[in-house]
C-alpha cells in the first residue's frame, strides 16, 4: 500500500450465506483472506467499514433479527470505524452516506472484499469507480454461488467470479488483484 489512507470495505460477510439454500459456492478460502485483510488493517490502524445486507425479502436468512444477519465469525472482535446496513446491492446506497463518510475523512481509495462477488461486491466496486474512487478488488477475498440465467442455463460460481473480474478490469472500475498482492504492497 502507498502512504495514502486506503479504507477496507467488507461487504455482507454474513452467516446467512452459509445456508444451503444458496447452492454451490466457490472459493472456500475467501473467509481466511477476508480475515487476513481485516487483521492487517487493524494492525496498521487503517479504516475498516463493515456493511451488512438487511434483506426485506420474507423468510430471508439475511433479515435483521435473524442469526444469518450477523457477521461471520472471522469478523468477531473487529474494531470497525463504520458499520451499517443496506437493502440494495451497492454499499453506496445504504443506511448511511458512505461517499460522504469517505470524503469527510479524505479517503479516495479502498480495498473491497466480501460476499457475493458478482452482486453486492461488484456493484459497490462499480459505483465506487464511477464516483472517482481508486478501487482495489480483492477477488480471492470474495465468493459467490451458481446462478441460473433467463434461459434456464446455469453459470457456475467460478464462471461468475471470472466474469466479475473481467467486468471490473475491462470496464476500468477497479484493479482486480489478490489478498497476497494487496498485503505485500505495504
Amino acid at each position: 500500500m502507498t502512504t495514502e489512507t486506503k479504507a477496507l470495505l467488507v461487504i455482507d460477510a454474513q452467516r446467512g450465506f452459509d445456508k444451503p439454500v444458496w447452492g454451490p459456492r466457490n472459493n472456500p478460502g475467501a473467509e481466511a483472506n477476508i480475515k487476513a485483510l481485516v487483521d492487517a488493517w487493524q494492525e496498521r490502524g487503517l479504516p475498516i467499514v463493515l456493511v451488512h445486507h438487511d434483506s426485506v425479502k420474507p423468510g430471508s436468512s439475511l433479515q435483521p433479527g435473524q442469526e444469518g444477519n450477523h457477521f461471520k465469525p472471522e469478523l468477531d472482535g473487529v474494531r470497525a470505524d463504520l458499520v451499517f446496513g443496506k437493502k440494495v446491492n451497492s454499499a453506496f446506497h445504504g443506511d448511511v452516506d458512505l461517499d460522504g463518510w469517505l470524503k469527510t475523512r479524505g479517503i479516495t481509495s479502498f480495498v473491497l472484499a466480501g460476499i457475493q462477488t458478482n452482486f453486492c461486491c461488484e456493484t459497490t466496486a462499480r459505483v465506487g469507480g464511477n464516483l472517482g474512487y481508486d478501487v482495489t478488488f480483492a477477488l480471492d477475498a470474495t465468493f459467490t454461488f451458481d446462478l441460473a440465467g433467463p434461459d434456464g442455463g446455469v453459470l457456475t460460481a467460478d464462471e461468475l467470479y471470472r466474469a466479475t473480474a473481467t467486468n471490473l478490469h475491462g470496464g476500468g472500475f477497479a484493479t482486480v488483484t489478490s489478498t497476497k498482492e494487496i498485503l505485500s504492497a505495504s
